[in-house]
């Protein structure tokens, strides 16, 4: 990792049930041989796919610190990468639920946790069965030279959260994710978009399925639009570098003015109408 660039490991891979610290370990001393700062685990990748059913289970969930938050510190900062998971964190004063992205550093430190906002229910997908829709603001992770916001799956299918971490800093968007094989071609269009119109790269990393159709690449897409990663490899890398951030906002339209204050009074005139 230099000030200059990111290396980021893409790890198609999800771990739970018998040997899953071990695999887990595995795949981020791959990832950390390899050249990689950070290494980017998909949705939920310490659970089953739990909204495949409406069945709450207490054991899906943690308290703050929870074990997988625990497996995930202890296994960065004994490989000594930075690691992007995830767990259903419990709110210990009302009792909520929320699909939360863990980032930790290096030395297995919590640097960022991100509460998915906009959550499916339908079949396959039944979300708020499970859990509520994040109450956390926007924030920009600066711990690895580049600086990087996060969104959850379909957060990214409301182009206003990245255009808010582009403005607030943000030069790549990661979206660790849980979507169907056949939608695929439909969320590759999302994410050019919103690389395009925040200047930023958007990297996600999916879950391998099979469970609910689950299925399709990781992806990586630079911040003019082109593709620069498209694979179901269980591990793949890629270097996101700064300079490409800064020249997409010197160009159309990367140098259109942000207009917040516009934006952010009709966005208060539709709550108030709302």
């Amino acid at each position: 990792m230099t000030e200059d660039s990111l290396a980021v490991a893409l790890i198609r891979d999800v771990f739970h049930g018998v040997g899953a610290a071990d695999r887990l370990h595995s795949r981020l001393t791959e990832a950390k041989r390899r050249g990689a700062a950070m290494a980017i685990l998909p949705e939920l990748p310490l659970n089953s796919w739990v909204p495949a059913g409406k069945e709450v289970r207490d054991e899906d969930a943690e308290a703050p610190q929870g074990p997988r938050h625990q497996l995930l510190s202890q296994m960065a900062r004994s490989v000594e990468i930075g690691v992007l998971g995830g767990a259903i964190v419990r709110d210990p004063q009302s009792g909520h639920r929320h699909n939360t992205a863990l980032t930790f550093n290096s030395q297995g430190e919590l640097v960022n946790a991100y509460q998915k906002l906009h959550l499916p229910e339908e079949e396959g997908f039944w979300e708020t069965s499970h859990y509520e829709p994040g109450i956390n603001a926007f924030s920009v992770v600066r711990d690895f030279g580049m600086p990087f916001g996060v969104q959850i799956c379909s957060d990214i299918n409301r182009p206003n959260g990245s255009h808010i971490l582009s403005a607030l800093g943000a030069e790549a968007i990661i979206a660790p994710r849980a979507t169907e094989r056949v939608t695929y071609e439909r969320w590759a269009v999302v994410f050019r978009a919103n690389a395009i119109t925040s200047t930023a790269y958007i990297v996600s990393v999916n879950r391998p399925g099979p469970e609910s159709g689950i299925g399709g690449p990781s992806v990586v897409m630079a911040p003019r639009g082109e593709i620069l990663l498209e694979t179901e490899e269980p591990v793949a890398f890629a270097v996101l570098e700064r300079k490409e951030v800064a020249s997409a906002r010197r160009r159309y339209p990367g140098y259109l003015p942000v207009r917040a204050d516009l934006y952010s009074r009709e966005w208060s005139r539709v709550c108030r109408d709302a």
